[in-house]
């Protein structure tokens, strides 16, 4: 109930980057990625996989399972693919009865000010219309980042904090705000796999939330990504939320 009085905002999300379904992702995420091609079906760079509708289906079943939980899915057309035909309709009609409309004011309500409506669906297309305002979907201003290309732990670390110094803090913005705790392989390097590659920042995350902390944007944090999750980073960041409600930030 705490949670569920509290503003949208206050709510640290969590994202990741999985081998596991939406659905197994979902017992622990509440922020989704998916990148989609001109036939509908999800890929990432040269991968391609199941149809969009296998995501939506996931997505629908948690969503039955719980009663107050909130959803950011982020759908984006691929880098050098057309955007699938109709799209907007087709998330409009899948996910309808669960869409949180595009809406600034939606930033200064609680979460049970908002539900039944328990998905903000950012759609962004590469070539069609963004998403205007008071739509059912979300235009891709409201999911920012400062994404950088760097297998440098140390380089992406002092980066994000860096990004992450100069945003509002979360409850005086109106957008969503995403620190992604990755870094990806280079071409350069010997090791081109992601794994073995993102291991090497992923035991900083809990450290990641401490320095924010410490030097004053722990009230900036909102979205924390990272690839092949921990409980200790899940842990971490149940304890950022918490000490929010509580007041302690």
């Amino acid at each position: 109930m705490i949670q569920q009085l509290t503003k949208l905002g206050s709510h640290l999300f969590l994202a990741r980057t999985q081998s596991l379904s939406i659905y197994k992702q979902l017992m622990g995420t509440r922020v989704v990625d998916i990148r989609v091609q001109e036939d509908s079906r999800v890929c990432h760079g040269i991968l391609v996989s199941y149809h969009v509708d296998v995501v939506i289906n996931d997505v629908k079943k948690f969503l039955s399972e719980t009663q107050s939980e909130i959803i950011i899915l982020e759908i984006r057309t691929e880098f050098g693919h057309d955007d699938p035909p109709e799209f907007d309709k087709y998330l409009e009609d899948q996910l309808g009865e669960f869409l949180i409309h595009q809406d600034d004011s939606v930033f200064n309500k609680t979460v049970a000010e908002l539900l039944p409506k328990r998905v903000i669906c950012v759609w962004k297309p590469r070539k069609s219309p963004q998403p205007k305002h008071g739509s059912s979907l979300w235009s891709a201003g409201y999911l920012k980042d400062n994404w950088i290309d760097t297998d440098l732990p140390e380089t992406k670390f002092e980066s994000n904090l860096k990004y992450l110094s100069e945003q509002p803090s979360v409850t005086s913005r109106k957008y969503f705000y995403r620190v992604e705790n990755t870094v990806t392989p280079q071409a350069d390097n010997p090791v081109l796999c992601v794994k073995p590659v993102t291991n090497r920042i992923r035991p900083y995350g809990r450290l990641f939330i401490n320095e924010s902390i410490s030097r004053g944007y722990g009230d900036r944090l909102q979205i924390y990504s990272t690839d092949f999750i921990d409980e200790d980073f899940v842990d971490a960041c149940i304890g950022l939320t918490n000490a929010r409600i509580e007041g302690k930030l």
